[in-house]
């Protein structure tokens, strides 16, 4: 079963039933063979971008539906926000690559699916503050998700499947 990194075990069992609510409003997206391929491409830290949409539709899902937003537009949205097909170690674009994907992965997602006006906006302006000012505020809730995710996987990698220093039995010492 796909689950969000982060997440805990007991959020995918909520009583509530919200993780298969947000399950069953990106069924179809999931099962798509572009969104798929996101798998074979890395992303943060050790995380396919796969994964890592998964995150931004999950985080997204769960505050929207708390603050009484569209919660379905954040989950659908937030899945199809990096939907590019290039791996960005070997990208020479970098800065550029901030205003590009966002438009690449809206022309890949109007192809997978039909979108409302507000998941155009969330694929569009997930990269605010750095790029297109958001005219929604579920398109604030996904790019503020998006760094939320971003931290999450970077910090599962650096904390969990790595040693930290802090973690080791050694003291650390610091010296003032």
């Amino acid at each position: 079963m796909i689950k969000a990194i982060g997440s805990r075990k007991r959020a995918v069992r909520k009583p509530d039933g919200s993780y298969q609510t947000f399950l069953s409003l990106i069924a179809d997206l999931l099962d798509a063979e572009p969104v798929q391929r996101l798998d074979a491409f890395p992303h943060h830290a050790d995380s396919s971008r796969l994964q890592h949409s998964v995150n931004v539709a999950y985080y997204s899902f769960l505050l929207c539906r708390q603050l009484g937003l569209d919660y379905r537009s954040a989950a659908r949205g937030g899945l199809l926000h990096d939907l590019f097909f290039y791996d960005l170690a070997n990208k020479k674009d970098g800065p550029q690559h901030t205003w590009l994907h966002p438009e690449i992965a809206l022309q890949n997602a109007e192809e997978v699916a039909e979108l409302c006006d507000r998941e155009r906006d969330i694929i569009l302006c997930h990269m605010w503050p750095r790029a297109h000012l958001p005219r929604y505020l579920e398109s604030f809730v996904v790019s503020l998700m998006d760094k939320v995710a971003f931290f999450t996987e970077v910090g599962r990698t650096v904390f969990v499947n790595h040693k930290s220093p802090r973690r080791s039995n050694t003291p650390v010492s610091v010296r003032i």
